[in-house]
């Protein structure tokens, strides 16, 4: 008797759950209702079977219950009860993988003119890819990333010279118009998949995967990766902007071509050296740091770190948080800096300034520090020497004091979480899970790499 209310109780309450909850679909902003429907057909019938399964068993439960002096009657077999089972059975399987086959079908037919663009996937971010005035994009290969080239360009195909680069998980598409999404990863198994578009498909090494859509509504979408690609899986994300065709083209034309970043001329240390001269005061003659002025150390720093952080205190990525005082004082000294070529040309000098490590200044347990840094071993190096294409920074050697106060910045908010700092808030995840004496130890195991 128990049990058939209880499977009565499942039932009804399931029921109640799915109608009454307010979980369900974020609204559509694609053209991919025919998903919804799929799923929607899926809903029916396997809850249509859910239903009748569970108070049948309740019905049996409660008629076949154990009764003194009426023993169960034994049927081995009965070919009409497992005819109408298969025949039910077949015919719901049917009912829910037909509109899938037909939404398929759809989902592979791509408009013949829909605009192509590329999504690379690398640990753990994401880059896109559109091609120039020919519509053609240009060959790639895994022989020629570099940092230079990170999306792989094959620098002798001329089609690819016109392919507008963009260097930043952030995507605009132009509304009410189809596009194809061609995949591609350049190190282990991603997904790319916006939830408001209905549409996902995995990214492969070595392979070119695709999908398509037309956005039907302007605004934000989160976009994410679906499959385990690592230690920062949770922190993959980038956004896709729907705009209007002249927002659209305006983005786009803000963006390089492949030609435009093979011509932009290397700094000049002779020329960066008079610019330096304003971040001597702070970060001293020889980039060498100053914790009484709250300037880390920079030499031996990436260079592409480097320019990238010049570039968001001059964009206000940085040093515009209320609670960020010392960000405050750098943003002024980076406006100093006119133009690409200027913060090239300093960052070209402080490359030819010694690497001396930085004295350690945090006290810590460098012994539980070593268990927090295999998180960031993943993104940083196994030795803290940085890694351009996970878009970590180098540690070892480097400033202990800043890293704390920087970590403390992106666990608070006050680093990381403005719309134009685009590998901020991946950061921001991962210092979320140290605490302060945690973060302590991390530093004081940092300082032993050197």
């Amino acid at each position: 008797m128990v049990l058939a209310g209880v499977l009565v109780l499942l039932v009804v309450g399931s029921v109640l759950f799915h109608y009454l909850s307010p979980w369900y679909f974020t609204p559509i902003a694609s053209n991919w209702d025919t998903i919804d429907e799929t799923v929607t057909i899926t809903f029916w019938v396997t809850g249509f079977v859910f239903v009748v399964i569970n108070l049948f068993m309740a019905y049996c439960v409660l008629r076949y219950r154990h009764r003194k002096g009426k023993p169960a009657h034994y049927e081995p077999e009965n070919k009409k009860l497992e005819g109408a089972l298969v025949l039910a059975t077949t015919l719901g399987v049917i009912a829910m993988l037909a509109p899938g086959l037909f939404a398929w079908a759809k989902f592979i037919d791509v408009p013949k003119d829909a605009p192509v663009v590329e999504v690379v996937g690398r640990q753990w971010n994401f880059n896109y890819r559109f091609p120039g005035a020919d519509g053609a994009l240009g060959t790639v290969d895994a022989r020629f990333i570099s940092a230079e080239n990170p999306f792989g360009m094959n620098p002798d195909d001329p089609k690819g010279q016109d392919d507008i680069l963009i260097s930043s998980p952030e995507l605009h598409l132009p509304v009410n118009k189809p596009v194809k999404v061609e995949l591609r990863s350049i190190d282990v198994l991603h997904d790319f998949t916006v939830p408001q578009f209905r549409a996902k498909m995995n990214m492969v090494p070595g392979l070119v995967t695709y999908l398509w859509f037309t956005p039907t509504r302007t605004g934000d979408f989160d976009v994410y990766c679906m499959q385990l690609c690592g230690i920062a899986h949770f922190a993959m994300r980038g956004k896709v902007v729907v705009d209007e065709e002249p927002a659209f083209k305006a983005w786009q034309s803000s963006h390089p071509t492949f030609a435009q970043t093979r011509t932009q001329v290397a700094g000049d240390a002779a020329a960066g050296k008079p610019l330096y001269a304003v971040c001597t005061a702070c970060h001293g003659a020889q980039a060498e740091g100053n914790p009484a002025l709250n300037a880390p150390k920079l030499s031996g720093q990436a260079d592409w770190y480097l320019r990238r952080q010049l570039k968001n205190f001059k964009l206000g990525a940085r040093g515009t948080h209320d609670k960020d005082v010392f960000g405050k004082m750098m943003a002024p000294m980076a406006a100093t800096l006119a133009d690409d070529a200027a913060i090239n040309n300093v960052v070209a000098y402080i490359k030819t300034l010694p690497d001396t490590p930085a004295p350690p200044t945090v006290t810590g347990n460098a012994k539980k520090g070593h268990d927090a840094f295999e998180t960031c071993g993943a993104c940083h190096g196994a030795d803290g020497q940085g890694t351009w294409a996970t878009n970590a920074p180098r540690l070892k050697g480097m400033s202990d004091w800043y890293l704390v106060t920087q970590l403390k910045n992106f666990k608070e908010g006050i680093r990381g979480a403005h719309a134009k700092d685009m590998y901020g808030p991946q950061m921001g995840f991962m210092a979320a899970i140290l605490d302060a004496q945690e973060t302590n130890d991390l530093a004081a195991y940092i300082d032993t790499l050197r």
